[in-house]
């Protein structure tokens, strides 16, 4: 599953003890096992080799730069969803060809970007969103690749901010609209319409949607290319599970089984946007205990980590399997799961230093007996951990190291409290209204 184990009750990032890395870059921080990304990548890989299949990483799951180059050695394409992402693959060395851009309020300044820089496709959310494109290809002198991404309306059992594939979202098209933006726009001279996009939300367990997903879009195809238009490629996005409880999500290969046949019979190349399902394993977040109190009924472990380092338990209610970086052997957990089944437990609330009462990561969690100075370690914190931070009550975004076997070193450095105020001290001329009318 991952690289973080333990060895003799104390915690491992590769081979590199995680008490060593808080010591030497201090708490909170984001430890990355390179091994880890490689392997949940060529899984990937190795799962769709039957199909001519572009794996395009999430850059919004996680966006440091020198992790975007690692997979970009590795022969990743990215799915990117602003001109800063655009930006960011650049630096990191990507080609530009297996970049496709999503997102659905694409500004002019950015598709001039991506228009320039020579993407591959352009993921289409709206009729109005395509004119715009043809107006601005046609402007530039550019031509390119554009895919219609299409809602096929179905159920997917996720939480409710992250579900995006059925009808009442702000993303893509009704499939019952689909053919007609096809014999409106397919023939414009600058944006070839030769792919449908899907996208059905994030964090999903179960292949059966992705099935249901595709069986549900091929008649679609195969209709719009017996009216004369060439499809050759389906966008399956991304939302692919990852296992933030031990064993509880599909496989690369599981996917692929019941993916790749129906493609193959339909003639498909296939494009795939994995994030969570490649980082999210690939990183925990180490943090320290501050202070221990007890309110009413509840027993408070209170860290230096908070809900702007990671928000995904308040924002998505979002399970996180939390465990102290060294522990008695026999408290070494055998899985990673909600409930423990341990002698000697304690029912505590992990929570942050935030000023407000959603910063949390835990509540009514089993953990051993912790102390101040204890390390913690919350664990799948690859996907939308760091790059969703914020500085939110003026904290310093704290830094992001890579492990590589035996090694580690930092590939963001914390913030100083310097960094935080350096856009601001400027002296800029006031602006007389008047002046400008």
């Amino acid at each position: 599953m991952d690289s973080f184990q333990y060895r003799q009750g104390r915690l491992f990032a590769e081979d590199v003890p995680a008490e060593v890395i808080a010591e030497a870059v201090g708490t909170p921080v984001y430890v990355y096992s390179r091994q880890t990304i490689l392997d949940h990548f060529q899984k990937i890989q190795n799962a769709y080799a039957d199909l001519e299949t572009t794996i395009c990483y999430s850059v919004k799951a996680c966006s440091n730069i020198h992790i975007l180059r690692l997979l970009a050695e590795a022969g990743s394409g990215f799915d990117i969803v602003s001109g800063g992402e655009l930006y960011r693959t650049k630096l990191a060395g990507a080609e530009p060809g297996r970049i496709v851009f999503a997102g659905v309020g694409k500004t002019d300044r950015e598709i001039l970007e991506a228009l320039q820089a020579g993407i591959g496709y352009f993921n289409i959310e709206s009729e109005d969103e395509l004119q715009n494109l043809i107006r601005l290809a046609r402007q530039a002198g550019k031509k390119t690749r554009g895919a219609l991404r299409v809602n096929p309306d179905i159920p997917y059992d996720s939480h409710r901010h992250i579900t995006t594939g059925i009808k009442e979202t702000k993303f893509g098209v009704d499939m019952g609209r689909a053919q007609q933006v096809f014999e409106n726009y397919a023939d414009n001279g600058v944006v070839e319409l030769s792919a449908v996009h899907l996208h059905l939300g994030s964090g999903g367990k179960t292949v059966d949607p992705y099935v249901q997903a595709v069986k549900k879009v091929l008649p679609l195809i195969e209709t719009l290319r017996q009216r004369g238009h060439r499809i050759d490629t389906l966008d399956l996005g991304g939302g692919y599970g990852a296992d933030y409880e031990s064993d509880t999500a599909p496989s690369a290969a599981d996917y692929a089984a019941g993916l790749v046949p129906l493609l193959k019979e339909a003639r498909l190349r296939l494009i795939l946007e994995p994030g969570k399902s490649i980082i999210a394993n690939a990183a925990i977040l180490l943090t320290r205990v501050l202070y221990k109190k007890v309110g009413g009924q509840k027993t408070f472990v209170i860290v230096d980590a908070g809900m702007n380092d990671l928000i995904r338990p308040c924002l998505y209610e979002a399970f996180h399997f939390i465990w102290p970086a060294a522990v008695p052997e026999r408290l070494v957990p055998p899985a990673r799961v909600r409930e423990p089944a341990m002698p000697g437990m304690e029912k505590v609330d992990v929570v942050g230093p935030i000023c407000e009462s959603t910063d949390y990561f835990a509540r009514d969690r089993l953990l051993p007996p912790l102390k101040r100075g204890d390390l913690l370690a919350i664990f799948t914190a690859g996907a939308y951990g760091f790059t969703m931070a914020s500085n939110y009550n003026g904290r310093p975004l704290c830094p992001e190291v890579l492990v590589d076997g035996s090694r580690f070193r930092l590939i963001r450095r914390r913030q100083t409290y310097e960094d935080l105020v350096t856009p601001e001290t400027i002296e800029s001329p006031w602006q007389n209204v008047r002046s400008l009318e």
